[in-house]
């Protein structure tokens, strides 16, 4: 007995699931929706139509007792009825899909149908056929079918349909091609021996019969033998060959069936393993369900609080006003009073004019004089207040009116305290440099924040090797917390310690007492590919002071053509003349792989921005500007070289910019194009479309340039150094030390990229030089 009531309890607690999320009733013809949620095909109907949509082409009920007027169900008391002059083709018709005579092509999209999941809160697209398209659960029909006759024991008895109502009798057998229930005599009856129908299949008795096999509902009678992984549904021979299948990956469904099993009973079998995990996190939840109970009641008291302290304080503040009302009005009555008092003493038979009557009898001078002075400066007074009467006091009260609608509006505006909303991070301030800085700002309605979590960590590499692509890689990325810097202060932050030529993550949210808030958009940056050199402009090598100008910090340089040009310009009737001036790093390189970056001013006229040999710098700061040897001058036009020998490097590098455009040079990157694709660099822009000249391309100026020194293979890469996408590649000589370089030709300003370990600096670091010093050969 025990078992059994196991199997029961069991089959109990499956109610649930067997749920239809409509009618809340246990389903009846479940259809699946896109979504992979199951709803009855009736309630479905139903939700479409209340929507607006035409009534639903629904398949023929079942020939079952279920159907019959003495036992039908409340559901099927609301199955929509359609109407008498309504035919099959005017369904069709209405649900915008099908073609028939006279139907024009171009009348309009479709209509797409849209049915509300309560389970998924949205609205999931049934497409122009509707709930047509929609294949019923068979396998959740067959569970239902189970679940009644477990739980009920047999307690309801499926009666014969062919019986005459005085004598109906059990059924015993159901004929799963008749579609109905038979006792023994009627299956006799209709399936006489050597008859097609003695080879209908006879099944249990049942209240809902299903068809055999689940069948195409586009294609008659057509199996569902495959399975698209790619659109996630089943196919027939004839869906298959669709050209909306192209590229898909389409499995047999014998072979979908086995792997989809075998992922079900291993999740099965975790589960299962895991009833100790589980068990303590329902007792967390049921800790949390009285934890909030409790803290909900202790809300509830802080809140009466509240209004409470709000009360008080408007009471004492009322007192407080009312108080000083009730002052200002007794210091105006009184004023007024005394007013009318000295009005009052002003008529004939009042005091003062009787005094005076009596003051006007005096005879004795001295005496009259010396009594009538205190007198005649009373009437004085009365007769000025006489003839410019005013009210000692304002009786309107007008100022003792309270403005409360920026506290009405605070008032309407009174809520629980807010999290932060969600940061805007500022992607013109933020960089990937030496370190990472990181700068963002809170929306303008945003509540304060307290102080900032910054989580950031590498793309595409996760702990154990395993990749993002997959589920199992999916799974250990969800696994992998990011890295955290927690209570930021400000807006920024600086990052450092991160891996070179990778592409990082970063997100922020803020926090003050109501927790944490909504993570900002991810950023992503891309870290340079070589450590970052940081060196100054120097201006020992005979710099023109009257054309260049550097910085104090000598991290700017601007050329500004002076006297010297005009007077030169002067001479000359005809052509331009134009002077370069060179401008260098004060650092040489002799090894390794280095990275800085620069912006060039957008309405410079001719700047170039490269490296060079140290000695033949020196040369052209030396010697006279128009050399032998036009490949050593960067004003030639001829900066790569391509006139040496294969096996001759140029001894300088450049890249020119000037007038918001920037000019890459084509041929050397096809020379050395096969040497850029064995170290991994990326395609450079130069395989794009753009302006083009037959020895090179045209593209705007970038805001900031990316320089990148391979030593030892004698290789230079320039970058947009704000997404770091490599534009062009070039070599350059390195027998000797190298030295970044910068020529003006013409006006322009340049800026060197500013280390971001040096903006939270309060003063101009020491100078240091972190590659090898110059050694100068001017002696030799």
């Amino acid at each position: 007995m025990a078992p059994r009531f196991q199997v029961k309890s069991n089959m109990k607690s499956l109610e649930h699931e067997l749920h239809c999320p409509v009618c809340k009733d246990i389903v009846k013809q479940p259809v699946v929706l896109p979504c992979l949620h199951s709803v009855c095909l009736m309630c479905a109907s139903e939700v479409l139509v209340a929507n607006g949509y035409p009534l639903p082409d629904l398949p023929p009920e079942p020939n079952s007792p279920a159907s019959t007027p003495n036992t039908r169900s409340p559901r099927q008391v609301r199955r929509p009825i359609l109407k008498a002059e309504q035919r099959p083709i005017d369904r069709v018709l209405r649900a915008g899909y099908g073609t028939y005579p006279g139907r024009r092509r171009k009348e309009g999209p479709p209509l797409v149908m849209m049915f509300p999941c309560i389970p998924c809160g949205r609205d999931v697209e049934l497409g122009e056929k509707g709930l047509t398209d929609c294949l019923r659960n068979l396998t959740l029909e067959r569970i239902v079918e189970r679940y009644r006759h477990t739980v009920s024991l047999g307690s309801v008895a499926v009666m014969c349909q062919f019986c005459k109502p005085p004598q109906a009798l059990e059924a015993t057998k159901g004929c799963a091609d008749c579609r109905a229930n038979f006792c023994n005599e009627c299956f006799k009856l209709y399936h006489p021996w050597g008859t097609p129908r003695a080879q209908h299949e006879h099944i249990q008795p049942t209240l809902n019969f299903r068809p055999k096999v689940l069948t195409c509902p586009e294609h008659d009678q057509e199996k569902l033998q495959f399975y698209c992984r790619s659109c996630q549904r089943l196919l027939c021979p004839l869906c298959k060959l669709r050209r909306i299948h192209t590229g898909h990956k389409i499995l047999p469904v014998a072979q979908a069936y086995q792997a989809l099993k075998e992922k079900i009973t291993k999740e099965t079998n975790y589960i299962l393993s895991n009833q100790d995990t589980v068990l303590a996190q329902i007792t967390q939840l049921e800790s949390a369900i009285t934890q909030t109970e409790v803290n909900s009641v202790s809300a509830r008291e802080q809140l009466a609080q509240s209004i409470r302290d709000l009360t008080a304080a408007l009471a004492e503040r009322h007192a407080s006003l009312t108080q000083a009302l009730e002052g200002a009005r007794q210091k105006r009555g009184e004023a007024l009073a005394a007013q009318v008092a000295e009005r009052r003493g002003l008529m004939e038979h009042a005091g003062l004019m009787a005094f005076t009557q009596e003051l006007l009898k005096e005879t004795d001078q001295p005496c009259f004089v010396q009594a009538a002075r205190q007198t005649h400066n009373r009437f004085s007074k009365a007769i000025e207040n006489l003839q410019h009467f005013t009210l000692a006091a304002d009786p309107s009260f007008r100022h003792f009116q309270l403005d409360v609608s920026k506290e009405l509006k605070l008032l309407t505006e009174l809520n629980f305290i807010q999290a932060p909303l969600a940061p805007v991070i500022d992607t013109q301030r933020t960089l990937a440099y030496d370190q990472l800085f990181l700068c963002w700002r809170l929306p303008q309605d945003s509540a304060p924040a307290w102080h900032f979590s910054v989580e950031y960590r590498r793309r595409g590499v996760v702990p154990g090797g395993a990749s993002r692509g997959g589920f199992r890689g999916g799974l250990a990325a969800a696994r992998w917390g990011w890295q955290r810097l927690d209570e930021v202060s400000g807006t920024s932050a600086v990052i450092d310690r991160l891996e070179m030529d990778s592409v990082y993550v970063l997100r922020v949210r803020g926090c003050n007492k109501a927790g944490y808030g909504e993570y900002s958009e991810e950023v992503y940056l891309h870290t340079p590919p070589a450590p970052v050199l940081n060196f100054y402009l120097d201006s020992r090598w005979g710099l023109h002071a009257d054309r260049l100008v550097v910085s104090k910090e000598q991290r700017c340089a601007r050329s500004v053509p002076g006297l010297s040009l005009l007077q030169a310009a002067d001479h000359a009737l005809t052509s331009c003349h134009l002077t370069s001036d060179l401008l260098v790093g004060d650092v040489a390189i002799t090894q390794g792989r280095h990275y800085w970056a620069c912006s060039v001013e957008p309405g410079s006229y001719l700047v170039k921005v490269g490296v060079g040999l140290e000695s033949k710098l020196q040369e052209w700061f030396h010697l006279p500007q128009d050399m032998a040897s036009p490949r050593y001058d960067p004003d030639s036009g001829h900066d790569s070289g391509a006139e040496d020998a294969l096996d001759s490097a140029p001894p300088f590098c450049f890249l020119t910019m000037g007038m918001g455009k920037i000019y890459l040079p084509q041929h050397s990157y096809h020379h050395h194009h096969h040497s850029s694709h064995g170290n991994g660099v990326r395609d450079p822009i130069t395989n794009g479309n753009g302006p083009s000249s037959p020895t090179g391309l045209t593209y705007p100026l970038p805001p900031r340039l990316g320089v990148c020194l391979d030593f030892e293979k004698g290789r230079v890469t320039f970058y947009d150094a704000h997404s770091l996408r490599p534009l062009w590649e070039g070599h350059v000589d390195c027998s000797g030390p190298v030295c970044p370089a910068f020529c003006f030709i013409g006006g322009g300003a340049l800026q060197l990229q500013e280390l971001v370990a040096n903006r939270s600096a309060d003063q101009t670091p020491v100078r240091r030089v972190t590659i090898q010093p110059r050694v100068s050969n001017l002696n030799n």
